[in-house]
């Protein structure tokens, strides 16, 4: 399952969560106003940069907007 690090106020952030909403794609988000989501994103992708979309089964990391939803378009 893929999971999205995000923040609310993000346009970045919220452009991402609804292609997956508007793709059925599923998700689980995890805000980095909660520290600990935030020390997450820190450990798995070394920066604080939203959106962060991770895959443990595939150990996929990605930053930036464009790039998640170009890749998630081509499932």
């Amino acid at each position: 399952m893929f999971e999205l690090f995000e923040l609310e106020r993000c346009p970045y952030c919220q452009k991402v969560i609804k292609f997956m909403d508007d793709s059925g794609i599923k998700y689980k988000k995890h805000d980095i106003t909660n520290p600990e989501q935030e020390e997450t994103l820190i450990r798995l992708g070394g920066k604080r940069q939203v959106p962060f979309l991770y895959n443990k089964q595939n150990g996929l990391k990605m930053y930036e907007a464009a790039d998640i939803i170009e890749y998630l378009s081509n499932l």
